[in-house]
């Protein structure tokens, strides 16, 4: 019988089996990825990480592996306007660094991250079963017995589900969440363009929704573009010359010529927030706990604050000789992670909603606001600081760049 088994061998996934095996290496882990080996390798996204991820990352010992492809934001830019007009002011903008000159952020393609991961874990002597998925779940007193596609059981004291938003083992484990959609879709691409961007992310409120340039290594910029989901499907269907026309109107030439990837997907939006992160032999961990709209680029590092709490609470508990599988010990983890992630879930739903329109009187609140934040330098750092992950004290000691 293992002690861990995490399904899903996403950054999240691996980012839990990781801190747990470092930490505590006599316990056994396994991670379960129901994808072939190396579907991980296709996957066009990059994501943002804060400062506090980037040290977690250290003590793994792959942010050096990371951190050549990884590009710093230095500034960052937020507009509000219609796709048509001809003018679009800055409304507000982020520049500098933390207190130690630390970027608050980096873009980092996932290929990256997840090659580095799974590196840890093959170091770590953490075992990677691919091509198989969980098909039940059921947990007789003193373990977690499950069920697989290719007719084997595992049996473990704890499952982690990182299985993403539409998590299987939430499902069979019964927890309910509050879930709606947004009618909107996030086109994701890669852009290359003439001008360096000198690592200044932009963000302009459009009335579909954000469009977000988020720099990348080289003169390369990591497209998020929110538009209805009708829209979206049509835009990622079209052909080059329709979709970088339909990128220009909205982006503009404040970088030169821009061409587009032919590699985009349209990810469906929603809000999802499990009603309990914890059950007897079982913690949800990642978008199997919340997924939220991009509009904060927060999703990934509320996973990456999961496998940091989640780990410290294992271990922990294990250190004290309690069975890291009971309720009792996983309690913890719920008390730290649940208010966060509810707040900041709440947070981008507002967001979205009143950024996402072109209601006149709210244009014009919403701009007075943001430029009422842009002359209060106390509050944008501040604002940085909670951007960063640094601002919380008593968090988990791998976001302070401490082992457990």
């Amino acid at each position: 019988m293992l002690d861990l088994v995490v399904v899903g061998g996403g950054y999240v996934g691996l980012a839990v089996a990781v801190a747990v095996k470092q930490a505590a290496p006599h316990l056994s882990v396994e991670v379960i990825e129901a994808a072939p080996e190396e579907t991980w390798k296709k996957d066009p996204r990059a994501s943002a990480i804060i400062a506090a991820a980037t040290r977690m990352l250290g003590v793994f010992g792959v942010w050096d592996e990371i951190a050549p492809e990884a590009q710093p934001i230095n500034r960052m830019i937020v507009t509000d306007s219609k796709t048509g007009d001809p003018v679009r002011p800055v409304f507000l903008t982020f520049e500098g660094g933390i207190e130690d000159g630390q970027p608050f952020a980096y873009m980092v393609p996932n290929t990256a991250m997840v090659s580095a991961l799974r590196g840890a874990c093959a170091k770590a002597g953490i075992t990677i079963r691919h091509g198989v998925r969980a098909t039940a779940l059921s947990r007789p007193p003193g373990h977690a017995a499950l069920g697989l596609s290719d007719g084997s059981t595992v049996l473990a004291r704890l499952v982690v589900a990182c299985d993403g938003v539409r998590s299987k083992i939430r499902d069979m484990a019964g927890i309910k969440t509050v879930n709606w959609e947004y009618g909107q879709s996030g086109i994701v691409t890669t852009v290359t363009h003439e001008r360096p961007h000198d690592g200044c992310a932009q963000e302009h409120f459009l009335p579909a929704g954000p469009f977000a340039m988020l720099p990348l290594t080289g003169n390369r910029s990591s497209l998020v573009w929110t538009e209805r989901t009708a829209d979206a499907d049509r835009l990622v269907a079209a052909d080059d010359l329709v979709f970088e026309a339909e990128l220009e109107r909205r982006f503009g030439h404040m970088l030169g010529a821009i061409t587009a990837s032919p590699d985009r997907r349209a990810f469906p939006l929603g809000l999802t927030l499990a009603r309990s992160f914890v059950a007897p032999r079982l913690a949800l961990a990642g978008d199997a706990a919340h997924g939220i709209h991009p509009i904060s680029g927060q999703g990934l590092n509320l996973g990456f604050k999961d496998a940091a709490a989640l780990a410290e609470t294992v271990v922990e508990a294990d250190r004290l000789g309690l069975d890291i599988g009971d309720l009792n010990a996983l309690e913890r983890y719920q008390a730290w992670r649940r208010f966060d992630t509810f707040r900041m879930g709440v947070t981008t739903d507002v967001l979205n909603r009143v950024f996402s329109n072109d209601i006149g009187p709210l244009r014009l609140v919403r701009d007075l606001g943001l430029s009422v934040v842009d002359r209060l330098p106390g509050l944008k750092s501040m604002f940085i600081a909670q951007a960063a992950g640094t601002a919380e004290k008593s968090g988990p000691r791998l976001l302070a760049g401490m082992a457990i």
